[in-house]
């Protein structure tokens, strides 16, 4: 029943193929008849142009020759200043192509899907023997590829396809044969597959084929795995794809294909990272050897137009970056695994070739793109080598400097595709740095700064800061709509990587101290790298609303760590875990917020809104208060049993002596600056301080202290009151006299 379905199914395929095939033949039938109906007319119309052409090039004669000149030079002169046409995004031709093809590649790659399955279900019936099978499937894709060479002249691109997709079935079936038949040996199996290999080589080259000549490639670096049996022939396998990539680069400057060279990269890319699992379980010599030979095959590939035409362009640049940095990734970590030294001989003599080029481009006074990039290449491997020497970590070191030369090609050339990589590598850097932080959690006595983990942090850091310049003004090379995600994002990232990377470092170095330590140190770090930012907002293009953020943020931690943090250290030390002097770090938080006070929140958007002046005399209010509550509690306390009697003394006698004094500051300031709101400040501590005062303290004292805070409040307040008079009294007379002289001038 299922073989009639079958059989009903093809023919009326058949049927559907030929009805299609007889309307398109009616259709091409129309149209030549269309072409030599519009042809007379066509013929008219030249003769018109041409007799148009000629009454035009009588009239130029009449003209005198020194107009001529004038034109001619005119002319030269606008050619001249044309702009020069932007180079088109490289990857639109792929995409073009697929957009016109994906339906051929589709219904190829169905075919050869439908065959296999015919051909299973075929052996399931037992239809056919072991060898018939593989003598179908071999005839199968000869066929196929006649199909397509019969194709060739009229349908090219379709043509390729097919071919491509014959090439293909041929290789599944030799594969098949081999592996699962074991109709012949490996070394047979593997003759034939780089006979297939050759045979579509030449076709793609006789045919004149890019696409054909990609599907050659994939073919031939897909055989070495096809016959695989799981032993490991390393030299015939290395030996195989230099003879394919010397081939490749053989091609590439025949026919200036591009597609076939970046194939072939990324192919043996996949092949060169296979290697870091084999040379960890067996390492050897040759496949250094391998790396070295490769490198030398695509760094040409890639200077092809820079031999010919003295130029790089975008794709060129690429490559040269990614073939430096991922040879150096594999050859450092094969010679650190065979136990070689030194390991930075290979970024040091990578840095030397292209310092050649940059040297003939000096030579040259030429200081465009070329001298640029190689420029970038040369800093950014003598950099790793430095970073490698240092013990600083690979991976994450090579990243880190790639995405910044990236970023610094993209600022040179203006072209995007090197912006884009940037942001695709910038996550990955951000990962691999987070991979080498976990190694603090199991790491034992490491120097200070000068230990693997840092180093490689402090490269991060070195191209974060280098990026983060270099993305500052990019208006020029792009619009603000495009990249504003990233260039919002990456600078947060950025600065919160730098700060992780320091933060660790110190939490490392003090982790035997007490918590209270620890998080007292962390936090005047962080108040202390807030403050950096702020202070260098300019240079780093913060604005108004992200610095607003940020002092909010500052004191925040100011109140956190004056509060509860120091209370921590204050406890610690009473209970002799510290040194008294520990105390008086916490005292630099002060320096900072002065500053910020003076020098920061005046040219900012801080006090837009009026509860900032609340917020900014709360933190002083709490940070003073704070500050004197634990210097009276370490000076008067012997140990933490009596410090709860000394804390409730200072509490109840002389806390309101320093919130009357901070209320006649605030309201001093009011009255000066006439700002009013430091004045419902002042009056709205001192109503607090009095609620306290009458309230609960007065109930807690013994009558000498009763009657001393008294007496002391009461002089404080008298000694306010007659300061404010005056002070009021003063600014109304310079007001007075300010008008009189105002009304004199008029006069």
């Amino acid at each position: 029943m299922n073989e009639l379905l079958i059989i009903i199914l093809l023919v009326v395929i058949a049927l559907i193929f030929n009805n299609l095939n007889n309307k398109i033949k009616k259709l091409e039938k129309e149209v030549s008849d269309l072409n030599a109906k519009i042809s007379p007319n066509t013929t008219e119309t030249t003769v018109k142009q041409q007799e148009s052409s000629s009454q035009k090039i009588t009239i130029s004669e009449q003209v005198p020759s020194n107009e001529n000149q004038e034109r001619n030079l005119q002319q030269k002169r606008n050619n001249e200043e044309l702009p020069i046409p932007e180079q088109k995004d490289w990857l639109s031709p792929v995409f073009e192509f697929l957009k016109q093809n994906i339906l051929t590649i589709i219904g190829i790659f169905t075919l050869v899907l439908g065959i296999g399955y015919f051909v299973k279900y075929a052996i399931d019936k037992n239809w056919i023997g072991e060898t018939a099978r593989a003598g179908i499937g071999f005839c199968t894709g000869a066929t196929i590829i006649l199909i397509g060479h019969f194709l060739r002249k009229n349908y090219a691109t379709f043509s390729s396809i097919i071919t491509g997709g014959g090439v293909a079935v041929l290789y599944f079936t030799a594969t098949i044969a081999f592996r699962e038949y074991h109709l012949f040996s490996q070394n047979t199996a593997f003759i034939i597959t780089i006979l297939i290999t050759l045979g579509s080589i030449l076709l793609s080259y006789y045919y004149k084929s890019e696409i054909l000549m990609i599907f050659s490639l994939l073919g031939g670096f897909s055989a070495p795995l096809m016959i695989s049996t799981g032993q490991s022939n390393y030299p015939f396998l290395f030996i195989y794809l230099t003879l394919l990539n010397i081939g490749m680069l053989a091609i590439t400057f025949l026919k200036q294909w591009k597609s076939v060279g970046w194939t072939a990269y990324i192919l043996t890319t996949l092949y060169l990272f296979y290697l870091f699992s084999w040379t960890i379980d067996k390492p050897e010599f040759l496949s250094v050897v391998f790396y070295i030979i490769s490198y030398i095959i695509f760094y040409i590939f890639a200077l092809q137009n820079y031999i010919r035409k003295n130029t790089v362009y975008t794709p060129d640049i690429l490559m040269l970056a990614f073939i430096n940095f991922s040879s150096v990734t594999g050859l450092v970590y094969t010679f650190h695994e065979i136990k070689y030294e030194p390991v930075i001989v290979f970024p040091i003599t990578f840095a030397l070739v292209n310092m050649l080029f940059l040297l003939r481009e000096y030579g040259r006074k030429d200081f465009g793109t070329s001298f640029s990039v190689f420029a970038g290449i040369t800093v950014s491997l003598i950099t790793i080598a430095i970073a490698i020497q240092c013990k600083a970590h690979l991976i994450t070191s090579i990243w880190a400097v790639e995405a910044t030369l990236l970023l610094f090609i993209w600022k040179k050339t203006g072209h995007k595709i090197f912006k884009t990589c940037f942001y695709l590598l910038f996550p990955l850097v951000v990962i691999a740095q987070i991979f080498t932080w976990t190694e603090y959690f199991n790491a034992k006595q490491l120097s200070i700064v000068f230990n693997p983990i840092f180093l490689t942090s402090l490269v991060t850091i070195i191209s974060i800061i280098i990026s983060l310049y270099l993305l500052k003004n990019n208006q020029g090379a792009t619009t603000q709509k495009q990249g504003s995600f990233f260039e919002d994002s990456i600078p947060l990232i950025g600065y919160g990587v730098i700060y992780v990377a320091i933060l660790l470092e110190i939490t490392y170095h003090i982790s035997e101290m007490p918590w209270s330590a620890i998080t007292n140190i962390g936090i005047l770090f962080t108040l202390f790298y807030i403050f950096i930012l702020l202070l260098f907002k300019k240079q780093q293009n913060i604005g108004k609303d992200l610095e607003t953020r940020l002092i909010y943020i500052f004191l925040l931690l100011l109140v956190v760590n004056a509060s509860a943090s120091t209370s921590a250290v204050v406890t610690s030390i009473l209970s002799k875990e510290l040194s008294i002097g520990f105390y008086f770090w916490h005292l630099l938080q002060w320096l900072p917020f002065i500053y910020v006070c003076f020098g920061i929140i005046p040219s900012s958007d801080f006090h837009k809104t009026k509860i900032s002046y609340w917020i900014i005399s709360s933190v002083f209010t709490i940070m003073v208060s704070c500050d004197l509550y634990h210097s009276y509690v370490l000076a008067y306390a012997p140990d933490l049993i009596h410090s709860y009697v000394t804390e409730d003394h200072f509490i109840s006698l002389y806390l309101p002596i320093v919130w009357t004094i901070l209320a006649s500051f605030f309201i001093y300031i009011g009255l000066k600056r006439n700002i009013q709101e430091y004045n419902k400040i002042g009056f709205a501590l001192i109503g607090i301080m009095v609620l306290k005062l009458y309230s609960y303290d007065v109930w807690q004292m013994d009558n000498i202290s009763r009657i001393s805070a008294f007496i002391v409040l009461g002089l404080i307040l008298l000694l306010s009151s007659f300061t404010f008079q005056r002070l009021k009294n003063i600014i109304k007379n310079m007001v007075d006299k300010k008008d009189k002289n105002k009304e004199d001038l008029e006069v």
